[in-house]
């Protein structure tokens, strides 16, 4: 297969944010997962502080991250992970998607959130619990277009509690960072 840099998502100010946010809250031996890694722009930076392991449902986002020295593995969210881990960050798909604005290639893998933009947070919500250590923190940036309270809720419902650990407005929409852990 041949690797086509247009099929990743390039780092844009959600990525930015979601960068400063984690580096205010990594600590040197901290276990970090970045589900979805995209270029790899995050874990790379990350990997100069502490251990990062990446994954990526996308091929050509893998062997883009690879490149940079990321240890990758391609999977859709954290399947196929069983190792646990002191801090988990996910830039999701968050964009509310119709049916007949799907593009079908492997970059909407990056920003389809289905029609409520929640579908692939849903899913991360639910099974998150799994690979994340005791004592273990979330990260989690979505846009004001996904439904703050709604995705709150979300988690809420499966055990955690958030918090607004930073935003930004950027352009039509408010871009958050929520700080994700276990309900006491």
């Amino acid at each position: 297969m041949s690797h086509d840099p247009s099929q990743v998502y390039a780092p844009e100010a959600d990525t930015y944010l979601l960068l400063d946010a984690v580096l205010m809250e990594v600590k040197p031996g901290d276990r970090v997962l970045e589900v979805g890694t995209g270029s790899g722009l995050i874990a790379t930076e990350l990997g100069k502080i502490t251990n990062v392991v990446a994954t990526d449902i996308n091929p050509h986002a893998v062997h883009c991250a690879k490149k940079k020295g990321v240890v990758v593995v391609q999977s859709d969210l954290f399947y196929g992970i069983r190792s646990t881990f002191d801090l988990i960050l996910f830039n999701p798909p968050y964009l509310p998607t119709q049916p007949e604005e799907r593009i079908d290639d492997w970059l909407e893998h990056a920003l389809n959130g289905g029609e409520n933009g929640r579908v692939v947070i849903e899913r991360f919500a639910e099974n998150v619990r799994r690979v994340l250590a005791p004592g273990g923190k979330i990260l989690l940036l979505i846009s004001s277009l996904t439904g703050l309270p709604e995705v709150r809720n979300l988690f809420f419902r499966s055990g955690f509690k958030s918090e607004i650990l930073v935003k930004k407005i950027v352009e039509d929409e408010t871009l958050y960072v929520l700080k994700i852990v276990l309900q006491e």
